[in-house]
């Protein structure tokens, strides 16, 4: 009976220990880092692999590392020329420094997109729609900018921003279309009366070759002839240009 106290008594304080080791076992991944607190103070990070911290005394808070992507909803945006619009985005940023993103923001998840949903009211407000539509990529740009400074001190990098969508009111998607087939009117009527211009300065250098050449004009005469005859069974009477030279009809 002895013995068999003596055994509990040395498997007891064994047990607790072996509880309060497992206790304190923690895995970090290879994309995580781990922020140490000692009694509420921070004293440090854990790197990817098999980590040991003192149970009650030290708390680890494990902070993902990788890229995270996160939409913005719809947001109402009134443009620098007083559109209305609803424009939506998608941002991707990562955690670069641990420790800050514990220590300086309660939940660095939450703030960065809600800093993205007010920065993105902020820049568009300050252009005009042809830009914003034209030239996204600038405007992209401008609000991974913004957000990137702002986010900084929370050791977060913004890597990119993305407009996804654009939901114009139906009265101005119909001036647009209108503005667009007016454009497209323009280019056909431009191109017609280079067409016009060409063919004018073509035939007016055909007439001074012609007028240059009598031989040249006769030979375009009887081909002209030819052509006539060979589109159908018309009888043509062929006169001469001397004779239509008489009478004033060809060229001097």
């Amino acid at each position: 009976m002895t013995d068999l106290f003596g055994a509990l008594g040395l498997l007891i304080p064994l047990g607790i220990l072996l509880l309060l080791f497992i206790s304190g076992v923690r895995i970090v991944n290879e994309y995580e880092n781990g922020v140490i607190f000692r009694l509420g103070r921070y004293v440090g990070l854990k790197r990817a692999g098999f980590r040991w911290i003192i149970p009650v005394v030290e708390r680890m808070v494990i902070i993902d590392m990788r890229t995270v992507a996160r939409d913005v909803p719809p947001q109402d945006v009134i443009t620098k020329d007083n559109v209305s619009v609803k424009v939506n985005a998608v941002v991707y940023f990562r955690v670069i420094h641990a420790d800050k993103a514990v220590l300086q923001v309660e939940d660095f998840l939450y703030a960065t997109s809600q800093l993205a949903q007010t920065t993105l009211r902020a820049i568009l407000g300050q252009v005009e729609l042809d830009q914003l539509l034209a030239e996204r990529d600038r405007v992209n740009q401008a609000i991974q900018k913004v957000l990137d400074a702002h986010t900084d001190p929370w050791g977060i990098k913004v890597s990119n921003v993305e407009v996804k969508h654009i939901d114009l009111p139906a009265e101005m998607q119909r001036a647009i279309a209108r503005q667009a087939e007016a454009e497209r009117e323009r280019r056909a009527k431009v191109i017609a009366a280079e067409g016009e211009h060409q063919a004018a300065e073509k035939l007016a250098l055909a007439a001074e070759v012609l007028n240059r050449n009598p031989l040249t004009l006769q030979l375009r005469y009887l081909q002209t002839l030819v052509e006539i005859t060979s589109a159908g069974n018309q009888t043509v009477i062929p006169i001469p240009l001397e004779l239509m030279r008489s009478i004033g009809i060809g060229p001097k």
